[in-house]
């Protein structure tokens, strides 16, 4: 079992920066692929970032460019680095933990996060 806390969400202005984190609990962090998700009211979730427990990287193309996903196995945390902030950002980002191959649809994550609200004013 593995518990996912995320924290850093906030109001930031359009053209901001802010660095969501995922602390994860268990001893096999290192080997999970890490998945950030969201989703904006109305709309379903979807994926942003993910990392792979080798440390490769995968991006949405509307955030790539923008967003950086990182993890750091010794704090059991994966990061999610967000910068220039669009309006188009506003959701409320889940962080998700995947025991197999990093994947981008949320159906192949086993665990989740409560979530955390990111809000870019205009």
């Amino acid at each position: 079992q593995v518990q996912l806390v995320e924290s850093g969400g906030g109001l930031v202005q359009a053209g901001g920066s802010l660095r969501l984190s995922c602390a994860a609990s268990g001893r096999t962090f290192s080997s999970y692929a890490m998945g950030w998700f969201r989703q904006a009211p109305g709309k379903e979730r979807e994926f942003v970032a993910a990392i792979s427990w080798s440390d490769d990287t995968y991006y949405a193309g509307s955030v790539k460019g923008r967003f950086a996903i990182s993890r750091d196995n010794t704090k059991n945390t994966v990061y999610l680095q967000m910068n220039s902030l669009k309006p188009e950002d506003t959701a409320v980002y889940y962080c998700a933990a995947d025991q197999g191959v990093v994947a981008t649809n949320s159906g192949a994550y086993d665990y989740w996060g409560q979530g955390t609200q990111v809000t870019v004013s205009s």
